[in-house]
């Protein structure tokens, strides 16, 4: 079972959700990074749940660095990092254990090890490793900012409720960052946020889309083919559990469209080259263009629900029907935010050192 992602800068991940803690191993790095520990607490509190529309697991996310800090800078060697597993509740899960929550990972994960998977609130499995990513992300993503290098991610879609799109980008990610239910419009919150209650007290739970931007990335960066700058990025991304698609700046929208519709028309303004639009998305031969990076994530609706639902009992060989108990989100989507900007950071941070070197992070 691998759990690593990355070339030159690697990240392991770590943990059961039921387990003593989760936790990441970065290795890649060099010396010299600052690390503050605030910005760790951060990102792991956009991640936490908080109020109605998000569980009711209440996790401190008390974490501990072991090693590859030193003084509140990066040593150059591995850097490990712990987070506590507090409010679990394992007996929830041990009395259903053999009958499979639809969507979820329950018999896929029986069927690959064997029975011997760690299976209380889904193991390894669980969205509950994501906040090792998080803390992950409170260290690149001031590393980034440094270099003039900014991720932001908003919550485009909830049910029928709609977000702005990205407008002054720098500005917006700047008011993003600060934002746990992460929109542009402030009026779209409550919209949202009706969706999620309204699937919430029907027994249910909803999806949504979120959009990422990029900005700040100089042109070249990124590999032809199998290392494209799309397919770094749609690789991390996929490893976030309730992702189910991705698509580069228009996406799916070229299929109905000419190539004179759609091409973005190269100009220069003050010396720099850029493109008249952006309906590439940033990328052009999976190598950065200069302009910024944008994709949009599909994030499915929570499969935990509690409204009866066919199964099986994969241990037993019967059909069975399952509701669902425990603690759950009506909606993960606005937690994921989080997390997309985490897993961006480690997809673009490990091409920028593929293009400048293992330094180049570290330099002044």
């Amino acid at each position: 079972m691998k759990n690593t992602f990355g070339d030159n800068l690697s990240v392991t991940i770590f943990g059961e959700s039921h387990g003593k803690s989760v936790g990441a191993v970065i290795d890649g790095l060099c010396a010299g990074i600052d690390v503050n520990l605030e910005n760790i607490n951060k990102m792991l509190s956009l991640r936490r749940p908080q109020d109605a529309v998000s569980t009711a697991r209440r996790e401190n996310d008390e974490f501990t660095v072991h090693s590859g800090v030193f003084n509140d800078k990066t040593c150059g060697t591995p850097i490990c990092i712990t987070i506590e597993n507090s409010d679990t509740r394992s007996k929830d899960y041990s009395k259903t254990y053999g009958i499979a929550r639809p969507s979820h990972a329950d018999f896929t994960a029986f069927s690959k090890y064997n029975g011997c998977e760690d299976y209380r609130g889904g193991g390894h499995f669980s969205g509950r490793i994501t906040a090792a990513l998080c803390a992950v992300g409170g260290i690149l993503i001031p590393a980034l900012n440094k270099k003039g290098i900014y991720i932001g991610t908003h919550i485009k879609k909830i049910g029928s409720a709609l977000d702005r799109d990205f407008d002054c980008i720098k500005d917006d990610i700047n008011k993003l960052s600060n934002k746990y239910f992460a929109v542009l419009d402030d009026a779209a919150e409550e919209k949202m946020r009706a969706e999620i209650i309204n699937a919430k007290n029907d027994g249910d739970s909803i999806g949504g889309m979120l959009e990422t931007v990029v900005y700040g990335l100089s042109a070249g960066i990124g590999e032809p083919f199998f290392d494209s700058l799309e397919s770094k990025i749609s690789h991390a991304v996929f490893s976030v559990p309730a992702v189910k698609g991705i698509e580069f700046g228009l996406g799916f929208g070229f299929c109905d469209k000419r190539g004179s519709e759609v091409n973005d028309a190269f100009y220069i303004e003050n010396g720099e080259i850029k493109t008249k639009t952006n309906n590439s998305g940033g990328i052009n031969g999976g190598i950065s263009n200069s302009m910024p990076i944008l994709f949009k994530t599909a994030i499915r609706p929570t499969p935990t629900i509690s409204k009866e639902q066919q199964t099986v009992d994969f241990l037993k060989g019967e059909n069975a029907v399952l509701k669902a108990n425990g603690r759950h989100d009506p909606c993960i989507v606005h937690r994921a935010r989080a997390v997309l900007d985490a897993v961006t950071a480690i997809a673009v941070t490990d091409a920028l050192i593929t293009k400048f070197g293992t330094d180049w992070l570290g330099e002044k």
